[in-house]
């Protein structure tokens, strides 16, 4: 697979988190949030230590927590989800703020919100911490089939470049005076999409006959070793484990 690029979800570092393989991180990652989903939405104190324990971890991996929460933006949608239910679901009615809000939908918006920002907070240290690139190249070392691999290698590589041509296709336009301002002009704005495709096809097939004609032959060649030892994979699940006593201790302790 080939060398690619720095993304700028990535933020370089040479923390002990940077340094775990990709496929530990990932397993990492899956477990501890199926830990988080487990635990039940009534134990408060469970998801305030979890959210502890990913502090933790992004102190450990120096990922500023500013930046973190900036990125938890994403689940913005979500969010607006899960602030209506309390005013839509059934059940018994409580008084919050002079407001007649339902008890279960309370119950459901709080566990939408914790169990969903502490999956987003553990994808965005995941993302901070470990190379596009190098997480393909876990996937695949856990089985993952190699063309699916490989279509993912290939939208990372050049979703930049496709990006970067819109631009200059933009730039293009302003250029010789033309700025949308109404329907009036979507003609122009779908030639103009229409362009892009047909520059993106081409270019796909220039970089299919020089990846040919370099010997390519269905399978990319892989440039990192990112084999892992049981040390790195019992430091990766440090955290879900850890995760998996609160959970534990949630469902025993009344």
């Amino acid at each position: 697979m080939g060398a690619g690029h720095a993304h700028r979800l990535y933020v370089p570092g040479g923390s002990p988190v940077h340094r775990l393989p990709p496929q530990c991180k990932l397993v990492a990652l899956l477990a501890f949030v199926l830990v988080v989903v487990a635990t039940p939405r009534e134990r408060i104190w469970a998801f305030a230590v979890y959210a502890v324990l990913l502090a933790a971890v992004a102190a450990v991996a120096g990922i500023p927590y500013g930046l973190v929460l900036r990125r938890t933006v994403i689940e913005v949608p979500f969010v607006a989800f899960a602030l209506a239910m309390p005013f839509v679901a059934s059940g018994e009615k409580v008084a919050v703020l002079g407001l007649r809000l339902s008890e279960s939908g309370l119950w459901g918006a709080w566990n939408i919100l914790a169990k969903g920002t502490l999956g987003v907070v553990a994808s965005v240290l995941l993302a901070a911490t470990t190379e596009p690139r190098l997480l393909l190249l876990g996937i695949e070392r856990l089985r993952m089939p190699q063309l699916i691999t490989q279509i993912a290698a290939f939208m990372l590589r050049y979703g930049d470049v496709v990006a970067a041509e819109l631009r200059r296709m933009r730039v293009a336009r302003a250029a010789r005076g033309f700025e949308a301002r109404d329907l009036r002009d979507a003609g122009v704005l779908a030639r103009s999409l229409g362009a892009l495709f047909l520059r993106s096809y081409e270019r796909g097939e220039r970089v299919h006959l020089a990846m040919v004609s370099r010997g390519y032959d269905g399978r990319m060649p892989v440039l990192h070793d990112v084999g892992a030892s049981m040390a790195q994979w019992s430091a990766a699940f440090a955290l879900p484990l850890a995760a998996g006593l609160v959970a534990l201790a949630a469902w025993t302790v009344p």
